[in-house]
């Protein structure tokens, strides 16, 4: 009976633990409020009455993107803002087109891991692990057909070495994963970061945080 008890105990202890979870968070921040009639916001989206949904929720036509830019790359974006059907399903995708030589830059999704489809041309793409294992780069040279993972929060990035254009297909585990562009979180914040914050971190003067600080950078998603 102590044996039945026990199992019981453990049984219990176990769900509690399996349910007591927070949510993962599908926006940069949510902050909480206690007073309702001001709220305007949810971990996510509203939810349409079932009952009005049509197909047209679940749809969504890509067409290819201008890559007429300094990057030479454009990201189409397929997430819960562009087709509202994803709310809740945990997916979204991405087309990316690239010219010759054009570089989709190192960047992060914070709330997605992302697996990444050649459709068109080669490409050189990579990951960086964390600090704690080393900041160890994984690179591959991907061809039509190849398919490559890049971990949920890691930076990451795409170059066309191809001749030709070249376009791929992002899969991301979230209906919203975010994006953050590194050169343009740190060097086009708003307001900008402190230059002596920057001149620390990567040990150059003053003037080349300046010089940082005063480009355009393109945002291509």
């Amino acid at each position: 009976m102590k044996a039945v008890y026990f199992l019981v105990a453990i049984l219990a202890l176990t769900s509690s633990i399996a349910s007591a979870y927070d949510p993962s968070p599908l926006q940069d921040f949510c902050v909480a409020l206690n007073d309702t009639k001001n709220a305007v916001f949810v971990n996510g989206k509203f939810c349409k009455d079932p009952k009005v949904v049509k197909a047209e929720d679940f749809f969504k036509h890509v067409e290819p993107a201008k890559t007429e830019n300094p990057l030479g790359s454009q990201v189409t974006q397929v997430f819960v803002d562009q087709l509202p059907g994803l709310n809740t399903l945990g997916i979204s995708l991405a087309r990316i087109d690239f010219a010759p030589k054009g570089l989709n830059p190192p960047h992060t999704h914070p709330r997605g891991t992302e697996i990444l489809i050649v459709v068109e041309g080669t490409l050189y793409v990579g990951f960086v692990t964390s600090n704690q294992d080393g900041n160890r780069l994984f690179t591959k040279v991907l061809n039509k057909g190849d398919v490559f993972v890049f971990p949920i929060g890691l930076i990451h990035f795409q170059l066309n070495v191809g001749y030709g254009n070249a376009v791929a297909i992002a899969g991301l585990s979230s209906q919203n994963p975010g994006t953050i562009t590194i050169a343009n979180a740190l060097f086009k914040s708003d307001p900008p970061i402190s230059p002596e914050v920057l001149t620390k971190a990567f040990q150059v003067d003053k003037s080349t945080i300046d010089y940082l600080q005063k480009q355009s950078w393109y945002d291509n998603n």
